[in-house]
């Protein structure tokens, strides 16, 4: 048997599956992760600000006209498309064996997939809102702004995507779902993460179930705690073993 079948084996035994992803998750889609060879803090290393100050909540504040160009330019894709990966995951939720997917991600392809249960640690880009009066603007609202930094039309204020940035912490309540998710959990599938982003990262250590499964390109401190390592790319998988649960 080999890891594709494993995988499908296990799936088709488990009730209660999590799915807990990062930016590996949606290259596939076209969307660069942050931290590979081709990823967004490797080729932006030669601008003046690197990639986690420009993403910081004290560079927003004082810079939003940069963070702006930068957040358009590099980290929205309107027009991404969900792979493999994530139609799987839409299809297991749909037919009640999974429970949650628990993601790092802001692009919302698990949504456009047909996902309902997911729990978004660092917020998404589909969602934006005005910093003093909290009107909503949505991803085309940003896209079509004819201004650097958008702002709101009922009352001038800044609107913010609603992402964490770094010096934000995490929404209190998705963390409390993420944990009751892979506290119940009895099937963990790991896609696309490095985990090195805490405290993220350090979520799946409340999963207390039977099966680990780590899908991802490269080594990651986790590794000896999965019970199968596949470091095929997870979309491609994901579509194999949906062939053969069928």
């Amino acid at each position: 048997m080999n890891a594709t079948e494993q995988l499908a084996a296990w799936i088709q035994e488990s009730s209660r599956i999590v799915f807990f992803g990062g930016a590996g998750t949606s290259t596939e889609s076209g969307i660069p992760d942050f931290r590979s060879a081709a990823g967004l803090y490797q080729t932006e290393q030669h601008s003046p600000y690197p990639p986690e100050e420009l993403l910081s909540r004290h560079f927003f504040d004082q810079h939003a006209d940069i963070f702006y160009d930068f957040y358009r330019g590099k980290m929205l894709h309107p027009d991404a498309e969900p792979n493999g990966c994530h139609r799987l995951l839409a299809r297991l939720e749909q037919k009640g064996k999974l429970h949650a997917v628990i993601t790092q991600n802001i692009d919302g392809l698990h949504q456009k997939a047909g996902s309902s249960h997911v729990l978004e640690l660092h917020g998404s880009v589909h969602r934006n809102a005005c910093m003093d009066c909290k009107q909503f603007y949505s991803l085309h609202d940003i896209m079509q702004s004819k201004e650097v930094v958008p702002r709101c039309s009922s009352c001038g204020g800044v609107v913010k995507p609603d992402v964490v940035l770094y010096e934000e912490e995490l929404d209190q309540a998705t963390l409390y779902h993420a944990i009751d998710a892979l506290s119940s959990a009895d099937l963990l599938l790991v896609g696309g993460t490095s985990l090195t982003v805490y405290p993220a990262a350090q979520l799946i250590t409340y999963f207390q179930g039977k099966h680990t499964v780590l899908l991802n390109a490269t080594p990651t401190a986790y590794d000896h705690r999965a019970d199968l390592l596949i470091t095929e790319p997870i979309g491609e998988v994901m579509k194999g073993v949906e062939q053969l649960i069928g």
